[in-house]
């Protein structure tokens, strides 16, 4: 499961990036480009971090770094939908739709993980 979670977050890295190419040139997209590359680029780079983990709260810490870098990139990218700021008609729905996915798996992560830790096995 890991290794799909970790596929997924660098596939939408890459999917966001593409999409910043298909930005017009304006000064806003500029700044909303360099935005939504480092959240969500820091949403798989801070999965790895997760992953290496020094005990469980650790990971709960860092998984909450992860699902706050994917829910600012949802945010930028429904900011970058509604200014309609693409060109090329370039869908943006599939990148709002993974993000909204992977929001949820981290949501759901925390919660079980705190739930482990206040019930042990």
């Amino acid at each position: 499961m890991r290794e799909i979670i970790e596929k997924r977050l660098i596939a939408f890295s890459v999917e966001n990036i593409n999409l910043c190419r298909n930005l017009n040139n304006e000064y806003v997209s500029q700044h909303l480009t360099n935005q939504l590359v480092r959240s969500s680029t820091s949403s798989a780079l801070n999965f790895g971090e997760a992953q290496a983990a020094e005990s469980r709260k650790d990971f709960i810490h860092k998984s909450s770094i992860v699902l706050k870098e994917l829910r600012e990139t949802f945010i930028y990218l429904k900011i970058i939908q509604n200014a309609k700021l693409i060109k090329n008609n370039y869908s943006i729905k599939h990148h709002i739709t993974e993000c909204n996915e992977l929001i949820s798996i981290f949501h759901k992560t925390i919660k079980t993980s705190k739930s482990n830790i206040k019930n042990p096995k």
